[in-house]
Formats: structure tokens, sequence, C-alpha cells
């Protein structure tokens, strides 16, 4: 069988809607940065597969141990799923999804050495055809209209980038209803969401916070609310 080709758009690009993607040759050639390490696909059809972990700046995999605890958490709604990763970094958690059945994963990371990467993994995986992968900011994809509704979201941005709150702002209109979002933070600051998500799972290891939470109904429908502040 023939695997479609994996699509990524660029960081630099003219204006334009993510969901018309640019083919990954089009991407401007790049040395490869070094892989420092690798982190493993730990459940599902892919259990194993390896993973590079590259030497880029702000690069923090989530670990084993939480990755475990999370996909215990999603078990009942994975199969079948769309599935969001805002700040895909090395991968793991879109790709750990579609490991375990879901049916679509759109990753998204604004370096384009990670999602070069991603790429590359989603094709030596076999799975391209489950995969997109999008190189923009965070930000800028959540204020594009949504390439799809999303039963799972994967909300982790870089700690000191401090993107949470913004990011929550913008994704309501990028989930289906009953949608799960996983967030997690240092756990020394507080949660950095609002009253307007309910809490269903939340747990920490290390100095690390995770949650799932759910966006309230009421919430969709109510007036806009003030965008929160850089």
């Amino acid at each position: 069988m023939r695997i479609r080709p994996i699509l990524v758009q660029p960081m630099r690009a003219p204006r334009r809607n993510s969901s018309e993607p640019l083919s990954a040759a089009k991407l401007k050639p790049a040395p490869a940065p070094r892989a420092i390490g690798e982190v493993r696909i730990i459940g599902g059809t892919l259990k194993r597969s390896k993973l590079k972990i590259l030497d880029r700046p702000g690069l923090r995999p989530t670990p084993d141990r939480i990755r475990e605890t999370v996909f215990n958490w999603l078990a009942p709604t994975i199969d079948g799923a769309r599935v969001l990763d805002v700040c895909a970094g090395t991968g793991a958690l879109g790709l750990e999804a579609v490991s375990r059945g879901a049916a679509h994963a759109h990753l998204n990371d604004a370096d384009a050495d990670l999602a070069r990467q991603i790429v590359a993994d989603a094709q030596r995986l076999k799975i391209a055809e489950r995969v997109q992968v999008s190189n923009r900011r965070a930000e800028a994809l959540l204020t594009e209209a949504p390439t799809g509704r999303f039963d799972i979201v994967f909300l982790d941005p870089p700690f000191d980038a401090d993107l949470w709150a913004r990011l929550l702002f913008r994704l309501p209109p990028w989930l289906a209803p009953g949608a799960l979002v996983y967030l997690e933070h240092p756990r020394e600051i507080a949660a950095p969401f609002g009253g307007n998500w309910t809490v269903h799972k939340q747990a920490q290891a290390g100095r690390i916070a995770f949650y799932l939470l759910e966006l309230q109904t009421a919430s969709v429908s109510s007036p806009a609310q003030p965008e929160p502040s850089a």
C-alpha cells in the first residue's frame, strides 16, 4: 500500500489558513540538529518504538511515568478520537495517541526542526496517513480557522513561555463536544486556568502538575471574555 506523503506548513510563509499545508519537500533544507537522547512510545501498536530527542532549546518531553498515567485516564475515549497536540515537541504524546487507537492526530510545533523530525518519525512508523504536521506558533495556529473539531487536545507549551492561559482562551473553536484537554505546568505556579474549565483528573509528579480538563458547556455560549494579558 502506498503511504500518502505527510504535509508540513512552513514557519515563515505568506499568511494562510493552517488547513492548506505545503509538502515537506518544500521546506527549506537545513542541517539536522543532533539527537541528545530518545523517548519511547509506551503502549499500543507502536509500543517500544523510539523517537529522537533533538538538541533544541526548551524541549522537555513528558516523562514516561506521566504519559502512562495520562493515557490510562484517556483509555475510555482514545479509540477513534481526533487528537490535536498544540506544542508537540518530540511528538511523543500525539504519536502515542495514534499508537493507542486515535483515528487522526494533528501535531504542531513552532520549531521547524522538530516538525521535520515528527514527519520523519510518522513516515518511518508507517502512520503518515493518520498524522498531519504543522509548523506554526501555537497562538497563531489557534487563531486560524480550525482544521476540524478535536476530541482530545494536548496542551504542553514550553514552561518559560507562559502560554497556558492564552492558548486555553483560543482553544474552544477547536473542541468537539465533550473534548478533553490535557495540560501540564510547573507545580510551583498556580493553576493557569479559570472556573470555566472542569477538572476531570489531576495529579503531580516531581515538579510537574497535570490535568484533564473539559470546557463547561455554558462557557461556549457566554459573552466573550477579555483575552489574558501576555
